[in-house]
């Protein structure tokens, strides 16, 4: 049977008819892409755009987390992270001790270091700049990606200075992109539900489209498996494609799986299954006409999936 005999059987041929003459696809289409039990079917027709915009190629890069605190003023139920300040597991970096991280690096071909954490009660304006500083002179050639966009919207508010001032700011410390976490899912009743005492679904996408104006990239993510329901998850990545038609610097969409221990969710009771990672990818990748890289997060997907995924639309891990 060809590929496309498969996707007939599917009942999905109109929706591949659309991704082949480049028509964008409908909320609708996302909701029957990930209900259809052929998941194969899918998988084709995100593997066929994959190879269209990149062949067989795909990328990586080699990367050091440094997070600098986890000590945050947010209580997220989805979050096994963070701790209140006073707590003993809660920790805080100084710059030099961010620095001494990226140095005990330095015998490995790190290309880029990733630094998130919590929102910190006291700390100041400085600091923000100070540990982004520390990464550079730890590792001059790194690339600094930092900072979710609850991190810049807290920058922004701490720093008593313009939007254009805080975004020079960070540029000349050695901000090369953010990441693109914080954005859980874009919708208001999973946002009240879950993460109520952080930014919504309107400033993260606000936040965004600033970080991008002022020249930055950044990724996207999505955290899926939890409360959402199948239409919140096509919601919210066609909330993430309108700022792409809009500000153009998406680099990479990441579907992150939840893992529900040592959470306030642990109680909701499973874990993400290897179809649903799958179709998340290839939903994406086919909803997502406008982002260059699907990443598959091999750190929660392993890697086994990660590489099975790159059948399915992915072609970053």
């Amino acid at each position: 049977m060809c590929s496309s005999d498969l996707i007939q059987q599917a009942g999905l041929g109109d929706i591949d008819q659309k991704v082949r003459t480049g028509q964008r696809l409908s909320l609708e289409d996302g909701i029957r892409l990930y209900e259809t039990p052929h998941l194969a079917a899918v998988g084709l027709m995100a593997h066929r755009v994959r190879t269209q915009k990149h062949g067989r190629k795909t990328y990586f890069n080699i990367n050091q987390h440094v997070n600098y605190t986890n000590i945050c003023i947010y209580s997220c139920k989805f979050c096994a992270f963070a701790a209140k300040e006073g707590e003993a597991r809660g920790y805080l970096m100084t710059p030099d001790v961010v620095e001494q991280k990226v140095r005990e690096q330095l015998h490995r071909p790190v290309t880029e270091v990733h630094m998130v954490a919590g929102i910190h009660p006291t700390m100041g304006y400085d600091y923000y700049l100070d540990v982004v500083r520390a990464a550079k002179r730890g590792r001059p050639d790194i690339h600094v990606k930092a900072f979710t966009m609850v991190e810049i919207e807290h920058i922004l508010n701490i720093s008593g200075k313009s939007e254009d001032e805080v975004f020079a700011d960070l540029r000349a410390a050695g901000l090369g992109s953010c990441p693109g976490g914080g954005a859980e899912v874009l919708v208001d009743r999973v946002h009240k539900a879950v993460f109520r005492e952080k930014m919504g679904p309107d400033r993260w996408l606000a936040a965004a489209r600033k970080v991008q104006k002022h020249g930055f990239k950044m990724n996207a993510t999505m955290l899926y498996g939890h409360i959402e329901r199948i239409d919140e998850r096509v919601t919210h990545l066609m909330r993430l494609r309108e700022v792409q038609d809009e500000c153009g610097g998406f680099m990479a969409f990441i579907p992150l799986a939840f893992w529900p221990y040592h959470t306030d969710l642990e109680n909701f009771g499973h874990v993400t299954t290897g179809h649903l990672d799958l179709r998340s990818i290839a939903v994406a990748r086919l909803m997502l006409d406008n982002f260059p890289h699907i990443k598959a997060y091999w750190i929660m997907l392993t890697q086994e999936s990660a590489q099975t995924a790159l059948s399915f639309g992915a072609n970053d891990i």
